[in-house]
């Protein structure tokens, strides 16, 4: 039976379109956007850990940016106490050469001021970012990674050195009311008569006078290298910690890439199909609402 109030065929019709169309949509908005899952609408579960992971990834980010500035902290304080120890080792070898018998001292000691001015500026100028790693008595930390447990609580760790101004420490020079202190640390502790390294003055000593300032120079050598040593560690430390952030953070993209990115050939495939269904539909259409036209035929005379 053919009605001309109520076209079945055409509300058929009609449905499938807006099906298809619905379809079509989603479809294009897949391949713009290039997500398959772009609002928590879309499937909520996904999302919401996307966007979790998005967050922690910025952190992670902000995390790399802090192993950056602690590396050049550290890579700063690594060149003066390498510097440091060259100009002590230069220290050494004046007082070896103050050994020799018939020697000016006191040309040798105006030599040895001049190194010893150059360990006191070396220290001042040893600062980065308002930081001085070769002068103070304090603990230095270097933000190295943002962590989220099991249960969801986020904590930020840092790796920690210990600043020492003591005479077998690891800095130069200790700090005293946020200025360089010359009296204390691995260059300005006392060495008993002959003062410290940074202090001393050889004009007046003997044989067993050069014979104590070369070993307390050999003493502030060995503590100098194995400051030099600690830095070191930490800097490699910090390398392999920004080596893994920047992994880690690669992994956590192809991670939540996988929960809401587009398959782009899947996509693209469905499109095509969806444009031939919606052509077809209209087509079904047109023809449904045409079917009534045909009635009027029947009434012709």
């Amino acid at each position: 039976m053919t009605s001309i109030l109520t076209n079945v065929a055409a509300m058929a019709a009609l449905q499938t379109l807006r099906a298809i169309n619905d379809s079509l949509e989603e479809t294009q908005n897949h391949v713009s956007s290039g997500y398959r899952v772009e609002k928590a609408a879309d499937n909520a579960a996904y999302w919401s850990i996307a966007t979790t992971m998005r967050s922690d990834n910025k952190a992670l980010s902000a995390v790399s940016d802090a192993l950056g500035l602690g590396a050049a902290k550290v890579d700063t304080a690594y060149s003066a106490m390498d510097s440091a120890v060259d100009v002590v080792t230069e220290i050494k070898a004046k007082l070896v050469a103050a050994t020799e018998k018939g020697v000016d001292r006191t040309k040798i000691q105006e030599e040895i001021k001049q190194l010893q001015a150059q360990l006191l500026s070396i220290a001042q100028s040893a600062s980065f970012s308002g930081e001085n790693w070769v002068a103070g008595n304090e603990t230095k930390s270097v933000v190295s990674s943002f962590v989220r447990d099991g249960n969801g609580n986020t904590s930020v760790t840092t790796t920690d050195y210990k600043l020492d101004s003591s005479s077998t420490g690891n800095v130069l020079f200790g700090v005293s009311g946020g200025a360089i202190e010359t009296s204390s640390g691995i260059i300005g502790s006392s060495n008993g008569t002959i003062g410290s390294i940074y202090s001393m003055d050889i004009t007046s000593f003997g044989t067993d006078g050069i014979s104590l300032a070369l070993t307390a120079v050999e003493l502030g050598l060995e503590a100098m290298t194995r400051a030099a040593s600690q830095l070191g560690s930490i800097s490699t430390r910090i390398q392999l910690q920004e080596d893994f952030v920047s992994a880690l953070s690669d992994s956590i993209d192809s991670g939540v890439g996988r929960l809401v990115d587009a398959n782009m050939e899947e996509e693209s495939s469905k499109l095509t199909a969806l444009q031939t269904q919606q052509q077809l539909a209209i087509q079904s259409l047109s023809i449904a609402n045409s079917s009534a036209q045909n009635i009027l035929s029947l009434f012709r005379s």
